[in-house]
C-alpha cells in the first residue's frame, strides 16, 4: 500500500448555499471537481492521507481579527463560520501533530478581507487564515507565521491585517497590480513603523509561466524565509495563476503548483482563489495534495498541457530577476527604513479609501498608530462607509507594552459616543473583544 511520507489531512467545503450568484466565478463546483479527482485518484486510499470534517468558528474567533460593521452576523453567513472553521480545523490537527501537513480545501476564500470589515470585497467576507492563525496562537505555543500567498491576486486583506505586526512575515507573488485587482501590491508595501520589511510583494507581469514563479520562490521567497525562522508557514494557495483561468493572465500549470509546494513546504495550505473549474483546479489541488504528502506528482499533467505554447519570454525573466533585486534590498535594508520611519515620532497617521468590489461599499479610514519601541504599537482606525455608519476601531496588540495598554483604553473610554456608531477594542493582551454603548446602540 503506498504510504505518506508526511502525514497530510485534507478538509472539504464547497459551501453548496453559498454562491455569490449561480454564475459567478465563486461557485461551488470549485471543489467538487477536486473531490470528485481525488476520489478517482484514490488519494484517499494512501496511507497517511486523511480526510477531517470542519468545524465552526465562533464569534470571539472572528472579533480577535475583525471589527464586523456593525456586527459579525450583518457580514457573514453560516458557510464563512465553516470555511473559517475548515482552516482551523487543519490548523488543529497540525498543531496537536494528529498529522504532519494540512490542505483546507474550502470556500468562500478569505485574502481580500481587512481588519475592518463593512462588506464584501473580492468575494471575501472574513479572513480564514487570519481567523485560523490568530486561534492557534491562542491555543498553541506558536509565534512567529509566515503566510506566503500564492494567488493571483494580491492579498490585499491579509496585508492589511498584519501590516503592524513584526512577528507576521507576509509575502505576497501575484499578478502585477497595475493589470489586475485589487491594484495593490508592490515592493514599496513593505509594513507598517513598528514591522518594516514583514510585508514582502513580489508582483510578476501577465504571461509568467513555472520558470518565473519557481524563481522568485528559490531566490526571493526562501532565502526570507529561511532568516525569519517561522514556527509555521502558511500558504494562502490561490491557483488562479493556472494558464487556464479565465480571470487573469499567467502561465503556471499544476506541475509548477506541485513543485512550488514541495520547495515551500507550508505546513498548513488554506485554498483561496482559482476560478478555472475543470481545466485546473482539480488537477493543481491534486498535485498540491501530492506534494504536501510527499509523494511523486509526475503524472499530474492537465490534458491540454503543452509548456512550449505557455513559456515565458526572455523580457519577462529579466524583468523578474530585476524585481527580485528590489525585494530583497527593501527585505536586507528593513532596519534602516523602520529607523528613518520613525525617527522620533510618537504617533504616524495614515489615510486611505477602500471600496468593497463585491457590495459596492466605499469605506474611508484614517488610521493612528502609536510608534512604540517596546511592542509593536497600539492603533486605532476611524472608519465611514457609504451606507452611512461610523466607527472606532481600537487594537492592543498581543504583545502590549504597559503604556500602549493604557493608551488603548483612553482611546476606547474617551471617544465621543455621540460621534459614533459603534466603539469597538479588541484587547489581545487579554483575548478580550469590547463594544461600549452608543446612542445607536439599537441599530
Amino acid at each position: 500500500m503506498l504510504r505518506a511520507k508526511n502525514k497530510t489531512g485534507l478538509v472539504f467545503f464547497p459551501a453548496f448555499d453559498w454562491a455569490i450568484s449561480p454564475t459567478h466565478p465563486e461557485r461551488e463546483e470549485r471543489l467538487l471537481y477536486t473531490q470528485d479527482q481525488v476520489f478517482e485518484e484514490g488519494l484517499f486510499d494512501i496511507d497517511g492521507i486523511k480526510e477531517y470534517k470542519p468545524d465552526l468558528v465562533t464569534i470571539k474567533d472572528i472579533q480577535r481579527v475583525h471589527f464586523c460593521v456593525p456586527d459579525v452576523w450583518s457580514v457573514t453567513t453560516e458557510s464563512h463560520f465553516i470555511s473559517a472553521g475548515g482552516a482551523k480545523t487543519i490548523g488543529m490537527a497540525v498543531l496537536e501533530k494528529q498529522v504532519d501537513k494540512g490542505f483546507a480545501l474550502v470556500r468562500p476564500p478569505g485574502h481580500h478581507a481587512m481588519r475592518v470589515v463593512h462588506g464584501a470585497r473580492g468575494f471575501c467576507n472574513i479572513n480564514i487564515e487570519a481567523v485560523m492563525i490568530e486561534y492557534l496562537r491562542e491555543a498553541y505555543p506558536i509565534n512567529r507565521v509566515a503566510i506566503v500567498d500564492t494567488d493571483c491576486h494580491h492579498g490585499d486583506g491579509t496585508q492589511d491585517i498584519y501590516w503592524h505586526d513584526p512577528d507576521t512575515l507576509f509575502i505576497s507573488i501575484h499578478q502585477d497590480g497595475r493589470t489586475l485587482y485589487p491594484g495593490s501590491g508592490f515592493t514599496d508595501e513593505l509594513g507598517g513603523p513598528t514591522a518594516v520589511g514583514k510585508t514582502i510583494n513580489i508582483p510578476l507581469p501577465p504571461h509568467t509561466s513555472d520558470e518565473g514563479f519557481l524563481f522568485a520562490t528559490e531566490h526571493m521567497i526562501l532565502p526570507i524565509l529561511k532568516e525569519f525562522k517561522p514556527d509555521i508557514i502558511i500558504n494562502s494557495a490561490g491557483q488562479d495563476n493556472h494558464y487556464t483561468d479565465p480571470i487573469t493572465q499567467m502561465n503556471f500549470s499544476a506541475q509548477g503548483y506541485a513543485t512550488l509546494t514541495r520547495l515551500l513546504k507550508p505546513d498548513i495550505a488554506v485554498l483561496e482563489g482559482g476560478y478555472s473549474i475543470e481545466g485546473a483546479l482539480p488537477y493543481v489541488n491534486v498535485g498540491i495534495v501530492l506534494a504536501m504528502a510527499g509523494l511523486d506528482y509526475s503524472g499530474v499533467i492537465e490534458p491540454d498541457y503543452r509548456p512550449e505554447r505557455i513559456r515565458q519570454s526572455p523580457e519577462i525573466s529579466r524583468w523578474i530577476e530585476d524585481t527580485g533585486k528590489i525585494v530583497l534590498a527593501g527585505w536586507r535594508q528593513r532596519d534602516r527604513i523602520q529607523e528613518e520611519l520613525q525617527a522620533s515620532r510618537e504617533f504616524i497617521e495614515r489615510s486611505r479609501d477602500i471600496y468593497y468590489d463585491t457590495d459596492n461599499i466605499s469605506e474611508t479610514q484614517k488610521e493612528t498608530i502609536r510608534v512604540c519601541r517596546d511592542c509593536s504599537g497600539v492603533f486605532k482606525i476611524d472608519s465611514s462607509s457609504s451606507r452611512g455608519l461610523h466607527i472606532l476601531a481600537v487594537h492592543i496588540p498581543r504583545k502590549a507594552c504597559g503604556k500602549c495598554i493604557e493608551h488603548g483604553h483612553h482611546w476606547f473610554d474617551t471617544a465621543d459616543a455621540g460621534g459614533f456608531n459603534k466603539i469597538f477594542m479588541q484587547d489581545r493582551t487579554e483575548d478580550k473583544f469590547l463594544e461600549r454603548k452608543t446612542h445607536d446602540a439599537g441599530r
